[in-house]
């Protein structure tokens, strides 16, 4: 019977304790580190889903193509202008176009002198009323910037707690290049380590004290209600051509929609994933010559006991399915051991993320089927494992088995 089998497993196990708990070292190690490492890139790729659907189905982010990395604008040989984003409103689909800078500037407070990226507050209502809404952004304390604003300045929960050694407050005032600046707001923190430490100030004033007269780094766009999302996209693509000249598949600029960059984004996310549990995947291999080591042992301290199985009529097959089976179980011991470590290790880092974020912007997200893949993965690898010493056992000769 084989409750039989995983009896006589056990108690081996049981009886060969230290050996036991050393082979199964690294089997729990690599499961552990594989069900970490995949239950916190689902919660990642879950988390930025929901981002996504915040930002809304109606969306198009229209930017210059980089020659580097770095925020909107950042390398960029053709920056968008004023004129293009005159173009995108005039397109049949579009509702709105909203222009934004995004801008290295020098900070000041006190007798700190620091650098940041400061981004800008459109001056319509209609079209900071959509910067708002694609950025999520949530008052705090204060208010948001409106319309008439001059210099007047909202800062990121994380940029008024941490950026200077003194937090900011309301009221307070900061220099942004060498020009006085009022905070009126300060953000709710988001999670977004990106938006919790922005700086965002009107556009009229931007212009002013960086000396930009043209440009635009990135123009959110939202689409007209009951508009097909790919047909705006293209007519977008197609004005934007004609207006800065360029031949198709020679652009430079992007038209993305949220579907694009969260296919992109979870491109990303399941390489890294793949190379991730790679890494994790070695200290398997480690654990399978573990017990197959552990299994070779058992096969010669326990010839005598096979020789007297095969001589009581226990076949090649019976002994074999014994020690594939011990093998087996010893991957599993260690893979619910794994799996339970692997648990505890992402929900900390779940608990360790929001405590620092005050958001589940990093979630553990364990499923049934991680659970059960995860644990019949560690079964495989020890009954492969113990594949070869089982064939060995099972081919002694009772006769040359019972003499030694």
């Amino acid at each position: 019977m084989i409750q039989d089998y995983f009896r006589l497993a056990y108690q081996s196990a049981r009886h060969r304790k230290l050996r036991s708990w050393l082979t199964m070292i690294g089997i729990f190690i690599g499961i552990a580190a594989v069900v970490a490492l995949i239950s916190l890139s689902q919660g990642l790729r879950y988390a930025i889903s929901e981002q996504f659907v915040q930002l809304g189905s109606d969306k198009i982010i229209i930017q210059g193509i980089s020659s580097g990395f770095g925020p909107p604008g950042t390398g960029v040989e053709a920056p968008l202008t004023i004129k293009d984003k005159e173009v995108i409103e005039k397109v049949n689909g579009v509702d709105i176009a909203v222009g934004r800078l995004v801008r290295s500037a020098k900070i000041s407070f006190g007798d700190e002198v620091k650098y940041s990226f400061i981004v800008s507050m459109p001056e319509d209502n209609e079209e900071i009323k959509l910067a708002i809404e694609a950025n999520n952004y949530k008052i705090g304390q204060g208010r948001l910037l409106q319309k008439g604003d001059k210099f007047k300045v909202l800062l990121g929960s994380g940029f008024a707690e941490d950026f200077f050694d003194k937090g900011l407050i309301l009221r307070d005032k900061i220099e942004i290049e060498d020009v006085d600046f009022k905070v009126v707001g300060i953000l709710k923190k988001s999670g977004n380590p990106q938006q919790d430490s922005t700086l965002v100030i009107p556009e009229a004033t931007f212009r002013e004290i960086l000396d930009i007269k043209e440009a635009y780094d990135i123009i959110p766009t939202k689409i007209s209600a009951g508009e097909d999302i790919a047909q705006v996209t293209e007519r977008i693509e197609k004005a934007l051509r004609k207006h800065r000249d360029v031949a198709e598949g020679k652009e430079d600029f992007n038209v993305e929609t949220p579907e694009n960059i969260l296919a992109t984004l979870n491109t990303i996310l399941t390489i890294v994933q793949g190379v991730l549990i790679g890494i994790a995947a070695i200290s398997l291999v480690v654990g399978g010559i573990g017990i197959m080591n552990t299994m070779y042992t058992s096969v010669l301290e326990r010839t005598k006991e096979i020789g007297i199985m095969k001589a009581i009529g226990a076949r090649n097959k019976e002994i074999l399915s014994l020690f594939i089976i011990e093998s087996g179980m010893l991957g599993l011991i260690g893979g619910i051991i794994g799996v339970s470590i692997g648990f505890g290790i992402s929900k900390s880092v779940e608990y360790i993320a929001f405590q620092v974020y005050d958001s589940f912007l990093i979630k553990a997200n364990i499923t049934f089927t991680l659970l059960i893949g995860a644990l019949l993965f560690a079964f495989i690898v020890g009954a492969v494992s113990g594949a070869l010493p089982a064939k060995q056992a099972a081919s002694l000769k009772p006769v040359d088995a019972l003499r030694k």
